[in-house]
């Protein structure tokens, strides 16, 4: 089984649900299924993104907070991945390369590492919050054609920039849901066509207070 994993930075379930046309066309032509997932707590990103890869509760795998920069400690998917004699790659912010690869990040050897040794193989990592969406979906386009990786992940940071910025509520951060769809649209079925199962979620949500890390629904359904 061949996996992509688009974990969508701060994308919250409805506006996912009403702003992700394409997505939501899979659904009803039953080539794809939805899901609303209650994230586990503290809505925060780096301590979600070690959740999501582990399976595990914060305060199992200790990154509980953003404040915590160090290497996963317990096993995850890249690794399993990785023992299993299985290609890992990822298109993705910077944290996750300090999570699975190595700290500290170095801005120049670490961007872009192809290295059957480490955890995330085939990585391009990016550092600037604003960094394009369309950019990273064409990266990860690359990454599938040239390496054919058994786990991708894809990790967009637009919803989570547009939320700070603007709030959920915003125009901005719906357009943004919008303009991801039409990414995905243009690349999920190529996917599909290659074995892939494709799995797009959020880490956390967002709210109208351009805020994140607590416990009511808007940040924590995905």
């Amino acid at each position: 089984m061949k996996v992509v994993l688009v974990l969508s930075d701060a994308l919250r379930y409805d506006v996912a649900v009403a702003g992700m046309g394409f997505l939501g066309h899979l659904v009803e032509v039953k080539l794809a299924s939805l899901y609303k997932v209650i994230g586990e707590l503290p809505t925060m990103s780096r301590p979600m993104y070690e959740t999501v890869h582990t399976g595990l509760p914060v305060t199992e795998h200790g990154v509980i907070s953003n404040r915590v920069v160090r290497r996963s400690k317990v096993p995850n998917i890249f690794q399993a991945a990785r023992e299993a004699g299985k290609t890992t790659a990822a298109a993705a912010y910077f944290w996750f390369s300090e999570l699975y690869n190595r700290v500290p990040y170095d801005l120049i050897d670490d961007r872009e590492v192809d290295d059957e040794s480490l955890l995330v193989q085939h990585g391009r990592f990016y550092t600037q919050d604003f960094y394009p969406d369309i950019e990273l979906f064409v990266t990860a386009g690359m990454l599938v054609r040239k390496f054919d990786p058994d786990y991708l992940l894809v990790h967009p940071m637009g919803m989570d920039d547009f939320g700070h910025k603007y709030g959920a509520d915003s125009n901005e951060y719906y357009r943004n849901a919008v303009h991801q769809d039409v990414a995905l649209a243009n690349l999920i079925p190529e996917w599909m066509e290659r074995g892939y199962n494709v799995l797009v979620t959020g880490d956390h949500g967002m709210g109208a207070n351009k805020r994140h890390g607590g416990t009511t629904p808007d940040v924590r359904e995905v």
